[in-house]
């Protein structure tokens, strides 16, 4: 039968969930994941899918955002999760197409597999620096009073005004998302990461940091927290989020990512708003 290319809609995110589940990774609560766009967009669709007949034989899944970059308000679209079964992977091109033949966006592929990323670069992408920092989480003498570390949706609440307090209700809901304040004497930082596990080790993964040199000055404090109470091993933190190397950390590189843009550069883009911050993969 031919296979028809169309816009993943609401009604379509239990069967491409099915085919992602049975075929790709079966511990992603894939319908939730594609759903969990928890930021208000008016978002044209959730990717694009390739049926035969009334099967679901193929998805890219997408993730779109509006931001307000430089004064304008830019459109983002984060390409997600690609996959397509063995039999009909001729067509698997006509999916990313379709999605970059979308006018008004800039696109991020932020989690691309090694294999994807030479498409990426063919199709005109441009590769993000991904250098980072590797710190392990070490039960550190806590130092009372000095730094307070906290989870309290409240006490972030409270603490966070304008720009950060709309990204953390833009991301609260995120199912990939955790969150974390830092507060020292009257300084604060806003910390975003993600968890995931590296050949049997369990990360945190940061994907935004409101001050950075808060961030580095706490670290030790903040990696003990995250090793005690959510078990975590180690921290990674790329270089272009957190602006410099931490103290005792090794020099890593995280995972290709790539961006394709007609006006923004690279030191525009970030890790929000994203397949990281929604699928807990």
């Amino acid at each position: 039968m031919t296979v028809v290319l169309s816009p993943i809609t609401d009604a379509d995110v239990a069967a491409v969930a099915d085919l992602l589940h049975v075929n790709y990774n079966d511990h992603v609560p894939w319908a939730r994941s594609l759903m969990a766009e928890p930021w208000k967009v008016e978002a044209p669709n959730h990717g694009f899918l390739l049926r035969d007949g009334q099967r679901v034989v193929g998805a890219h899944t997408a993730f779109y955002s509006e931001r307000l970059v430089a004064g304008r308000v830019e459109r983002f679209c984060d390409l997600g999760t690609w996959y397509v079964l063995p039999e009909f992977r001729s067509h698997s091109l006509r999916l990313i197409k379709a999605l970059l033949a979308q006018d008004g966006y800039h696109f991020t592929a932020l989690s691309p597999s090694h294999e994807v990323t030479p498409i990426h670069d063919w199709l005109g992408f441009l590769p993000f620096d991904t250098a980072a920092a590797l710190i392990l989480n070490l039960p550190w003498p806590a130092q009372p009073g000095r730094t307070m570390i906290s989870t309290d949706p409240d006490v972030i609440e409270s603490t966070l005004t304008g720009t950060e307090l709309k990204l953390y209700h833009d991301h609260a809901q995120a199912l990939a998302a955790r969150h974390v304040i830092v507060i020292r004497d009257s300084d604060s930082c806003y910390v975003m990461y993600r968890q995931t596990t590296i050949k049997a080790v369990p990360l945190a993964v940061i994907l935004h940091v409101s001050n950075p040199q808060l961030f580095r000055r706490a670290i030790f404090p903040l990696t003990r927290h995250l090793l005690v109470r959510h078990r975590l091993l180690a921290t990674v933190a790329e270089l272009r989020i957190i602006g410099d190397r931490l103290p005792l950390s090794f020099k890593v590189t995280s995972w290709p990512k790539m961006y394709r843009s007609a006006a923004l550069g690279a030191d525009q883009f970030d890790d929000l708003y994203s397949e990281l911050v929604c699928v807990p993969w």
